[in-house]
């Protein structure tokens, strides 16, 4: 009898949810903050070097120098910054949705340093003798000139400065009068009041006199040819405070706008499709079960969503990549199950047997998966720099999240249904044909096939790892012979991307950047749908000041602000130390949790796929000249999570056949357990990595093309780390563990204090 209670209760649980979702995804979406790859903005990472050689830059002064620079930027109204001290002596600074980016570089690196002195650089006052928080903008009284008026903690101090000066005879040899009291913002004493005298825009920012005689007030009023905007800046400089060091840019990115918004709409685009066409897939190849997927996998986004956002997490444009692609990673989960319970209904057991024994045995290989692919992520944001901490953190959460909904959802609404006996009988609800159904009362043996063939893949595995050292050779010749097109993430150096209004040409941007700029770009890429993005790219560090002049060149003239990239040499070592200990020691994590969970047979394999699989992926990129840069890293080890999930539920397929023959002791034996073992994961093996590619190829065609070649290496990587799984790893475990089989057997008879393989 159908218990229809329970087929109710799926219903009102799943239009909960649904009316939940729609109710609040809205205000979740809007509450998440967005990177500044996203919005706009800017990166900036400073060397922090002291004033004057006795100076020590410790702790203290970074932590003031950090203050100092979180009062600036408040004078700028922006609500989204994040200021943080890193190891080395260094600040790091992120601004998203800044309007006017020169502005707010100015007026964080200034030290402000504000001295009054005489024409021949004799100090009469300092920023010490102001009264903190004084200085605003305001007008001349005469004039109406915007200028800006501060106080002095003095007046007698002052009045004695004015006289001083008020009676200097002049040098009739000069072309200036001597009697000025010249106002200086970070004084440089190579450079003379003499040198800058009559220059459209000299170094000081004034020089008065006092034609009426010496001041007694404490008002002081600072004239020049200013602006109110500008004249507002050296006012709030003033009253945010000299910075205690001298700040030197090593490494820094701007985004404009329109391109953060026209990247988002992309790759949101992207996700929509590929996660439409996982849905589909999940349904059209595993029916019922597939529906409850989409169902888990809607729930597990959402839930992504409200985790990031409470965690006050910031979206970048890799984040978005890592929450689609982390959707066709999640719906492994359901397809290690659904292919465990379609293999027990095969058998000939009931729904709910099948049911039953599906989840029992697909938790440890899904559980074994997950953490593997969890030490990659952990490891890519220890290492990585700000936007690919976006994406591995945004990878750490989907690998928890998915975790909780598609074990734990799928098996509430699967339950209802399986509980319920609604299901019993109808088998091709769940992709299983009657006819392939054995008798489980005849004790018949269910022969593991992929579309109704079996494959000898053990028998074919010197073609294997042939075809894999062939492709070993030619990509190491590859590498010697082209090497990398290193990005400037590694190489240090400059990046200019501009968008265009369409159809421009690498001649215009060389020839602009040389006539305009005098600058000679290496490299000039023309990309995009309409061609309407150029990117340029210099061996050299573009100055503050030249980034300035190309941003407003160029959004003068599309109406987009260019973005800007640059590193210099010592963080582009860093940048590759780090890139290699990242690959390194999520290695050696892997090796360990595989060795305690398995063996170090096993481990060894493993490790030896991924490195095969990452491999691959810089030899795809040596030979097609593709630029090499920190994202792919992020590609790298996405791949080595995922090459290593995908291992290890063939390496429990293969332990699980070994407790259940108990004791191998021939090679022969050994190899038809491993065959076994890969045909029967080899339909999870297949599904899984198409899920995951749908995801990838949407991103390569649809999404942002900043994360094109991004999307490139996770395609090359998922079909590397498919082959290997299948053919590589288990194949070397057959010869590494085989080869002394018959001295020492594998057995798998428990004895006292023993649960393992016993040698």
């Amino acid at each position: 009898m159908v218990k229809r209670g329970r087929i109710v209760a799926f219903f009102i649980v799943v239009l909960l949810l649904a009316a939940t979702i729609g109710t609040t995804i809205t205000g979740v979406t809007k509450d998440i903050k967005l990177g500044l790859d996203l919005q706009g903005g800017f990166e900036i990472l400073y060397d922090v070097e002291p004033l004057d050689e006795d100076q020590e830059v410790n702790e203290q002064v970074l932590e003031a120098t950090a203050r100092s620079l979180t009062e600036r930027v408040d004078t700028l109204g922006i609500s989204e910054t994040n200021i943080t001290i890193e190891d080395g002596g260094r600040i790091r600074v992120q601004l998203a949705g800044v309007e006017d980016q020169q502005t707010a570089r100015e007026l964080l690196s200034t030290t402000a340093e504000l001295s009054f002195r005489g024409t021949d650089g004799k100090l009469y006052m300092d920023g010490a003798d102001l009264v903190e928080g004084s200085a605003q903008q305001s007008y001349h009284p005469d004039t109406n000139e915007p200028i800006v008026t501060l106080k002095v903690k003095s007046a007698s101090k002052f009045y004695d400065v004015s006289e001083e000066i008020y009676n200097t005879p002049n040098d009739p040899n000069t072309p200036y009068p001597d009697n000025l009291l010249v106002i200086w913002l970070d004084y440089n004493e190579d450079t003379s009041f003499a040198e800058e005298w009559g220059k459209e825009d000299p170094a000081y920012i004034s020089a008065p006199g006092f034609s009426d005689g010496p001041v007694r007030s404490n008002s002081v009023m600072i004239s020049g040819d200013f602006t109110q905007e500008s004249a507002k800046q050296l006012a709030d400089i003033l009253n945010a405070g000299s910075l205690p060091v001298n700040l030197e840019e090593t490494y820094s990115t701007s985004v404009g706008a329109q391109f953060g918004e026209q990247a988002m709409n992309k790759t949101i685009l992207a996700g929509f499709i590929g996660i439409a066409a996982i849905f589909l897939f999940m349904i059209a190849y595993y029916r019922f079960p597939g529906i409850i997927a989409t169902l888990t996998l809607s729930v597990y986004i959402y839930l992504i969503l409200v985790v990031f956002e409470l965690m006050n997490g910031v979206l970048t444009l890799p984040g978005i990549a890592a929450l689609i692609l982390g959707v066709g990673m999640a719906v492994d989960a359901n397809i290690i199950t659904y292919e465990r319970i379609k293999e027990e209904l095969k058998s000939g057991k009931s729904l709910l047997s099948a049911y039953k024994a599906g989840n029992k045995r697909s938790l440890a290989t899904i559980l074994d998966a997950n953490i593997t692919t969890l030490i990659a992520a952990t490891v890519l944001f220890i290492f990585g720099t700000s936007s690919v901490k976006g994406f591995a953190t945004m990878l750490i959460v989907s690998i928890l999240v998915s975790f909780i909904t598609a074990v734990y959802g799928t098996r509430l609404f699967m339950s209802l249904w399986v509980k319920s006996r609604f299901l019993n009988k109808r088998p091709k609800w769940f992709g299983v044909k009657p006819e392939d159904i054995h008798d489980i009362a005849e004790g018949e043996e269910v022969e593991a096939t992929f579309m109704n063939r079996k494959f000898d893949f053990v028998g074919l595995r010197k073609r294997f790892f042939t075809i894999s050292i062939v492709l070993v050779i030619a990509g190491i010749l590859a590498l010697a012979f082209f090497r990398l097109n290193l990005g400037i993430d590694f190489t240090s150096g400059s990046r200019v991307s501009i968008l265009s209004d369409g159809n421009i040409t690498s001649e215009q941007v060389e020839q602009t950047m040389q006539e305009e700029f005098d600058v000679n770009p290496k490299q000039v890429i023309i990309s995009g749908d309409n061609s309407e993005i150029a990117v340029a790219r210099f061996d050299d560090e573009l100055s503050k000041d030249k980034i300035g002049e190309i941003q407003s060149y160029y959004e003068e003239e599309f109406g987009n602000t260019p973005n800007v990239s640059t590193v210099s040499p010592i963080v582009g070592q860093e940048l590759a130390k780090n890139a290699a200990l990242a690959v390194l020691y999520a290695s050696i994590g892997i090796i360990i949790y595989v060795t305690i969970r398995f063996e170090i047979f096993f481990a060894l394999t493993a490790i030896i796929a991924l490195l095969h699989d990452a491999f691959f992926i810089v030899a795809f990129f040596s030979l097609t000249r593709l630029e090499f840069d920190i994202t792919i890293i992020a590609a790298i080890l996405t791949i080595v999570g995922y090459s290593v999930n995908d291992t290890i539920v063939t390496f429990d397929r293969i332990r699980e056949n070994l407790r259940m023959k108990k004791k191998v002791k021939s090679f022969k034996e050994l190899a038809k357990v491993v065959n076994d073992s890969l045909m029967q994961t080899l339909a999870r093996s297949f599904n899984t990595v198409i899920t995951v590619i749908f995801a990838a190829v949407m991103l390569l065609f649809f999404g942002a093309s900043s994360i094109t070649n991004f999307s490139f290496a996770l395609v090359i990587g998922l079909l590397a780390g498919t082959y290997s799984s299948l053919f590589i790893a288990s194949q070397l475990w057959l010869i590494w563990r085989g080869r002394n089989i018959k001295d020492n057997p594998i057995n798998y008879v428990k004895k006292k204090n023993t649960d393992g393989p016993q040698v």
